[in-house]
């Protein structure tokens, strides 16, 4: 039963369809994982890329389901998985010279972030 327990004080968030290439948000996940919320809020801040801004998104999500869901203190919480994956491309056309077609391909990611407590393998170590 407490195999049970621990496998739920996992909250997860994703975001699909995000604008951007999956490579260039992974730069930034490989930051924060591992990471405190509150570190992560902070270096996501002063990060000089546009993919934070979505990526903050997803992670305030994240502490808002385990804040709400599972009833987890945020100050306790650390990102223990950060992915990116490849979204669909929409494909689009500029004209070029001679009558030709320039491929433009928009790319497009799905973000998924899982937060944990801290404290949670330790109190299940206790309990045991």
């Amino acid at each position: 039963m407490t195999n049970s327990s621990s496998k739920n004080s996992i909250a997860q968030a994703h975001g699909r369809y995000i604008r951007g290439s999956a490579s260039k948000v992974r730069r930034v996940l490989d930051q924060i994982r591992g990471r405190s919320y509150r570190d992560a809020l902070i270096m996501l801040e002063f990060m000089p890329y546009r993919s934070t801004g979505p990526i903050t998104k997803v992670l305030r999500s994240a502490v808002a389901n385990a804040e709400h869901n599972l009833g987890m203190d945020p100050s306790s919480l650390i990102i223990t998985t950060a992915s990116a994956d490849m979204g669909p491309v929409m494909k689009r056309y500029r004209p070029r010279a001679q009558g030709r077609a320039f491929a433009i391909k928009k790319q497009t990611c799905h973000i998924s972030i899982a937060v944990a407590s801290s404290s949670s393998p330790t109190t299940s170590e206790v309990s045991n």
